[in-house]
């Protein structure tokens, strides 16, 4: 059991790895690629690989199922072209991951707008942590939100939907073809919202190839793969936690590849945020995981 317990958290710590290694791969793919047209490539061809292993899932799901799949499918695929939108206008990863992941924090506050469902003192306590943090990452030169902080804010308003909604319509999906009618809705939806709003065309030399294979293979059908394997291991609560690492790595990595620099009010509010996350998740960090 314990061993059981240590390898669905390296899994989980190593599905981190993945997602912030999967903003590298976005950014170098973005220097060449259209942000709509590449997001949504990389999802559809994730989508339609994983959608090839699944297939005889795939056949036996019912319509009411499939419905369920597509409608949380376009949630997602709206809160993708926010983020991706996002990097596509950031000067700092390392800034944008942990806007971005405050999902976290918006996932109860979402579901008690939507659905009445009970949200605990400890978010509202995460909330105002995250707000001022926020606060903190744009502060000096006076409080301006970019046009890129607008989109992570979005896309993280977005994800929360997209758990919402998963947690309540699409439970009984088995998660292998539930992810890939995801992954491709998400595609399909970024490729619609690119013929409207792009005019570039595709045009891939063997970087961008290269960047793009290692979006799509190692940033998203990797990750998705792990993350389904491991949280089918431990709680849902449990993995959400440790899954607060993903903006933590992903300042490094911008920090030793890209040279980023992050002012110390700027530290102050990532570290606010960080602390936010862990708050929002603080009556779980306390529980031992269901399965151990």
């Amino acid at each position: 059991m314990q061993h059981s317990a240590l390898k669905s958290d390296f899994l989980l710590v190593l599905v981190t790895l993945l997602a912030a290694t999967s903003w590298v791969f976005s950014r170098e793919a973005l220097t060449g690629m259209a942000p709509l047209q590449f997001i949504g490539g990389r999802f559809l061809c994730a989508g339609l690989i994983l959608g090839a292993f699944g297939y005889s899932a795939l056949k036996q799901l019912a319509g009411e199922s499939w419905l369920r799949a597509l409608m949380t499918g376009v949630v997602m695929g709206m809160a993708m072209c926010f983020w991706i939108m996002g990097l596509y206008h950031s000067d700092n990863m390392g800034i944008g991951a942990f806007i971005t992941s405050l999902s976290v924090v918006f996932v109860p506050i979402v579901g008690r707008f939507l659905f009445a469902t009970r949200t605990p003192v400890s978010t509202w306590i995460a909330m105002l942590i995250a707000l001022i943090g926020l606060a903190c990452l744009r502060l000096e030169g006076g409080f301006a939100l970019s046009v890129s902080d607008l989109f992570f804010l979005a896309a993280a308003l977005m994800l929360s939907l997209h758990f919402n909604l998963n947690s309540r319509y699409a439970v009984r999906i088995a998660p292998l073809p539930l992810t890939a009618i995801q992954l491709s809705m998400t595609g399909l939806v970024a490729l619609t919202m690119s013929a409207l709003l792009e005019a570039e065309a595709l045009n891939l030399n063997s970087s961008l190839l290269g960047w793009l294979i290692a979006s799509i293979v190692i940033g998203t059908c990797m990750r998705f793969f792990l993350q389904v394997k491991a949280q089918g291991m431990v709680s849902a609560s449990h993995a959400a936690v440790i899954m607060t690492l993903e903006p933590v790595w992903a300042s490094l990595i911008g920090v030793l590849l890209y040279a980023e620099h992050m002012t110390r009010l700027q530290l102050i509010g990532c570290c606010l945020i960080f602390s936010a996350l862990l708050v929002s998740r603080w009556r779980f960090l306390l529980r031992r995981p269901a399965r151990s």
